[in-house]
């Protein structure tokens, strides 16, 4: 694929809350991240990720098996809104399905994702939200941590972008180890992403080590 512009032209996917939307939109705003938000994607009309692109004054638009019964549908329905709004970079934050393998074709190296946890390590299906966390303290792990990396048609799976760690504290319960990985990505996401701008990290490069 072309060399991406700058400022990187973004488009997210969500399903919730959006934290980690509001860290990135947050970055923009305050100038230490090179991009723009074109469009949010939901598959949870309710999501208050949608509230939150209304504030940044970025299109929010829903999208689910709601608004396309046919999964093939819906794949092309939002690759052509990603295309329609001059999306370059699409970045899944806190998106709970699978991304399409239409919009996975259409943007080649250019799907980015977080995941609360050292990959390979506790990724995969049913790795998502409090599980992962409860899954690092059954097994008695001492240090997590954070991954952004490209997205394939597997979980969890395409290439490793950027990683940092979190020890695990004596006592932790999965919500509190939650809410310090939670900390850590909303200062990852948008580094990564400030990296990938000024081409300390290259895409392509990265997905043909891979």
């Amino acid at each position: 694929m072309s060399a991406l512009a700058v400022p990187l032209q973004l488009g997210f996917l969500a399903s919730h809350g959006g934290s980690n939307l509001q860290a990135i939109l947050d970055a923009i705003a305050t100038g230490t991240l090179a991009a723009q938000g074109r469009l949010v994607i939901c598959n949870n009309s309710s999501a208050k990720a949608l509230e939150r692109a209304r504030a940044a004054g970025v299109p929010g638009l829903h999208l689910s098996s709601a608004t396309h019964a046919e999964p093939d549908a819906l794949d092309t329905a939002m690759l052509e809104a990603l295309r329609g709004h001059g999306v370059e970079l699409l970045v899944c934050a806190g998106y709970m399905r699978r991304v399409g393998a239409r919009v996975l074709v259409g943007y080649r190296n250019r799907v980015v994702n977080i995941h609360p946890a050292l990959l390979p390590n506790f990724g995969g299906p049913g790795m998502y939200g409090l599980r992962v966390h409860q899954a690092v303290l059954a097994a008695g792990e001492r240090l997590t941590g954070v991954t952004v990396h490209l997205v394939d048609e597997h979980y969890d799976h395409g290439p490793i972008l950027a990683q940092a760690t979190v020890p695990v504290q004596p006592g932790d319960t999965p919500e509190a180890l939650q809410a310090r990985v939670l900390q850590t990505e909303h200062r990852l996401y948008p580094d990564t992403l400030r990296r990938i701008a000024l081409g300390e990290i290259d895409l392509d490069a990265a997905a043909a080590h891979c």
